[in-house]
Order: structure tokens, then sequence, then C-alpha cells
């Protein structure tokens, strides 16, 4: 086992097993966050991030979704890394775009480009929200329920910075285009690689990347334009 692990395979096999629960997630995520723009009371989306916060099982899985993200950008680092080491030096480079797309080309920029973006999301929002607090998330009532205002903390970003809504505009393509190539890559990587399921998988893929970018994009857009 331990030699499948740090094998080739065993490395993509596992980048792709956590792309995937790490892509479960980010729908689950998309889902909490378009109810801040369903109901501008705020009370929608503060029940539904209480109940993430509180949540047993979300609690226990709050560790496994940090170490997801670990495995995943730890083991595409070292997978990146072993194919560019493996290229030959000083060949002539063929022109590949006809047989690739271009995030194909580029997951590692794109990885990092939103590890950053990430890191931003997890200062701004996760941070204050888990440890530093903020005077913003004062405790509501909200349906006989006390929780905190984790709207009046997300909206009150988005409706006063401009840049901060762009760049999380920018972080939401940089995701689709990652999850474009990602989506498919992933299930092919355990085993659905014949023909019919590889266009299959690269339709799905590309509708579902399409969905997430403009999800999150949405987001800080309807803040801005509607305030």
């Amino acid at each position: 086992m331990s030699n499948f692990l740090t094998s080739s395979i065993g490395k993509k096999f596992l980048m792709s097993i956590s792309g995937i629960f790490l892509m479960m997630f980010i729908i689950v995520h998309l889902s909490i966050n378009l109810l801040l723009i369903f109901d501008d009371s705020g009370d929608l989306f503060n029940q539904g991030a209480h109940f993430m916060a509180t949540n047993p099982a979300i609690k226990i899985m709050e560790p496994v979704l940090a170490l997801g993200f670990l495995v995943h950008i730890i083991w595409s680092l070292i997978v990146s890394f072993q194919n560019l080491k493996a290229r030959p030096i000083g060949y002539k480079q063929l022109n590949n775009s006809k047989s690739s797309s271009w995030a194909s080309r580029n997951m590692l920029v794109l990885g990092s480009l939103i590890f950053v973006f990430l890191v931003m999301h997890i200062i701004q929002f996760f941070w204050k929200i888990k440890v530093t607090g903020d005077p913003l998330l004062a405790h509501v009532v909200v349906g006989g329920e006390e929780m905190e205002n984790t709207y009046a903390l997300v909206s009150s970003l988005f409706k006063a910075s401009l840049i901060y809504s762009l760049i999380y505009v920018v972080g939401g393509v940089l995701l689709g285009l990652h999850l474009a190539h990602g989506f498919w890559s992933a299930f092919q990587t355990i085993g659905f690689a014949n023909k019919i399921w590889l266009k299959r998988l690269q339709f799905v893929g590309t509708i579902f990347a399409i969905v997430i970018a403009i999800g999150f994009s949405v987001i800080p857009l309807y803040f801005q334009i509607k305030f």
C-alpha cells in the first residue's frame, strides 16, 4: 500500500480522490453562500451558517476538509514538479494547444492563484468567525434562536469594497477554469477512462465549472449592483 501511495499513479489517485471530495464541499459551500442573494434580511444565510457552525457532523468534517486541501495541494505540487523534471531537456517543444486545453496546461498556476484566494478568504471570514471575532458578528435572534450575524460580516465587505468584490469574481472564474479540467481528470484517474465516459465527463465538467464560476461571481456583483 505504501508503495502504491508513493508511486506516480498513487499520487495522482490521491489527488483525484481529494479533488472529488473538495468538489462536493464546493457544492455545499456555494449552496449556502447563494442564500446571501435570496434574502436581504440575512435570516436565511444566518440560519445556514449557524447550521454549518453547530452541526456535530460538520464539526467532525472540518479537520477532514483541511486534510483534503493539504493532500490535494501537496500532491499536486509533487506530481507537477515530477512531470517537469521528467521532461527531456532541450527538446523541440511542440504546439499542443489543439490537443489540450489552456486550463489543463496551467493547472499548477491556476491552483496556486486559487490557494492565494483561499488564504485571503480565510483571513476575511473564517478566521474572524472562528477565532478573533468581529463587531459585525453581534448576535441576532432568527426563528427564536440566537446566532452570530454572519450575513452582516460577509455582505458589508461586498457592499463597501469594489476591489474585494472584483477579487472574488476573479477567484470564482479561476476556480471554474481549474474545475473545467480537474472534474473530468479526477474521474478519469479513478477508472472512467474510455472514450464514451471521457466525452460525457468533459461535457459535465464544463457545465459544472460554468455553474460554479457564475455562482461564486454573482454574489459580490449582486451586492455591488443592488447596494
